[in-house]
């Protein structure tokens, strides 16, 4: 029975830490490798800054993923393996925003769309995955639209700004640097708006993006390889980058610190990590990354817990309503085969009748259309009531008298797991 089957590696049970370590080359190379293992019919991956999610189409997705997670080392302690429906409902909840660490943050529902785009255009995704990821999409915007579960402080980006001002007691009259001036930089520029803030840095490797945010923001850009002149005046440091290496290491904010005389906060949001760990250890220096925001996330949840139960009702209404659709393609699959069947019985025995007609006197294109017509209405009305009962069949979750009919007329048809 060919099924979705996905394994999740997320902050829920895993650290940061944990999920770099989860994670091996690019999605295009993860993606190439999952394609190419036989059992695998269809696979997608998502990775944020605080899930890696890896899904596949396959009558033994479970196998595979189990053996997929040894072989990348992964421990079994910080996965969750879920099944076909199980897969479902996580993708419904995601796309809302209900299993992200800031409850109804909206990038998500950007981030899904990007990465599913990704396995589209490398050939990785058919009907059962497409089916799926679109009603997820869908069921997200619809949950935005209807409840509240989005509103107020809902992204890592303004998440870090919230703790920067629990912190440090307010940032009005604080200096505050960002490091990235792309997606998470620029929320995170967004949510210090309006604080009152004395300078705002914003520091890029290209500059004129930096420029534009900073204009945005009465900030002043700052040149990528002259940061590190910048950051000793700064309050608060908040690195937001997709750089794969440390952008601030033990040595550079060892020197760095030698030039400040009050302490410094920085806040690593980025993915991977920007700042390496070991700086937490220098004094005076206040280093936090995404697993400090979980208590920030849980005050969160506690202000959107009505908009969330709004939130379940409509994933489970649409859920409903996803199952009914793959049940609707069960049906469809096994009547299209039998149909090809058909086809393929009436043009052959179309053809044994013209060349019979043929071997006795001429045939012209009348009587050839007359016996196409006859014999497509002979199928069509045969044809009629068995699709009428296979999509009963479906609606009804009656798997067994499908396979029947399967087995009974040979139909090599996709099945989809309901």
């Amino acid at each position: 029975m060919t099924e979705i089957s996905s394994m999740l590696i997320t902050h829920t049970k895993a650290t940061i830490v944990e999920m770099e370590g989860a994670w091996h080359g690019g999605i295009e190379q993860l993606l190439v490798h999952l394609k190419s293992h036989e059992l695998v019919e269809e696979c997608a991956v998502l990775k944020t800054c605080n899930r890696v999610e890896v899904y596949v189409v396959s009558p033994k997705g479970s196998k595979v993923l189990f053996d997929f997670a040894k072989h990348m080392k992964v421990s079994s302690r910080i996965i969750d393996f879920l099944d076909h429906d199980e897969s479902l409902r996580h993708l419904l909840r995601l796309t809302s925003g209900l299993e992200s660490m800031i409850v109804g943050e909206d990038q998500i529902l950007g981030q899904v769309k990007e990465l599913f785009l990704m396995a589209k255009k490398a050939g990785a995704v058919g009907k059962t995955l497409d089916t799926a990821f679109n009603k997820s999409i869908q069921v997200g915007k619809r949950t935005r639209n209807e409840t509240g579960i989005n509103k107020g402080s809902v992204s890592i980006g303004s998440a870090a700004v919230e703790l920067a001002e629990k912190e440090l007691g307010g940032l009005e009259g604080k200096t505050v640097m960002v490091i990235g001036a792309g997606e998470m930089g620029t929320l995170v520029a967004k949510a210090l708006a309006n604080k009152n803030i004395k300078v705002i840095y914003v520091a890029n490797r290209t500059f004129d993006k930096a420029e534009t945010l900073a204009c945005e923001l009465n900030g002043k850009a700052v040149q990528y390889d002259l940061m590190e002149k910048y950051i000793p005046r700064s309050d608060v440091v908040i690195s937001a980058t997709k750089a794969p290496h440390f952008v601030l290491t033990h040595e550079i904010m060892s020197r760095l610190m030698k030039e400040r005389n009050k302490d410094i906060m920085l806040v690593d949001i980025g993915n991977p990590r920007n700042i390496e760990g070991s700086v937490s250890e220098i004094p005076g220096v206040s280093l936090h990354n995404i697993d400090s925001l979980r208590s920030i996330s849980e005050a969160n949840l506690e202000k959107r817990r009505s908009e969330a139960k709004k939130a379940e009702i409509i994933i489970e209404e649409e859920l409903g309503l996803l199952k009914k659709q793959y049940k609707r393609q069960q049906a469809d699959n096994i009547i299209s085969a039998l149909y090809s069947k058909v086809e393929q019985i009436r043009e052959k025995e179309r053809e044994t009748a013209i060349n019979k007609l043929k071997s006795r006197h001429t045939i012209g294109d009348i009587e050839r259309e007359v016996l196409d017509d006859m014999t497509h209405s002979f199928a069509k009305q045969i044809l009629a009531e068995p699709t009428k009962i296979l999509r009963n069949a479906a609606e009804h979750d009656d798997e067994r008298f499908l396979d029947t009919v399967a087995e009974l007329f040979k139909l090599k048809e996709t099945k989809v797991k309901t």
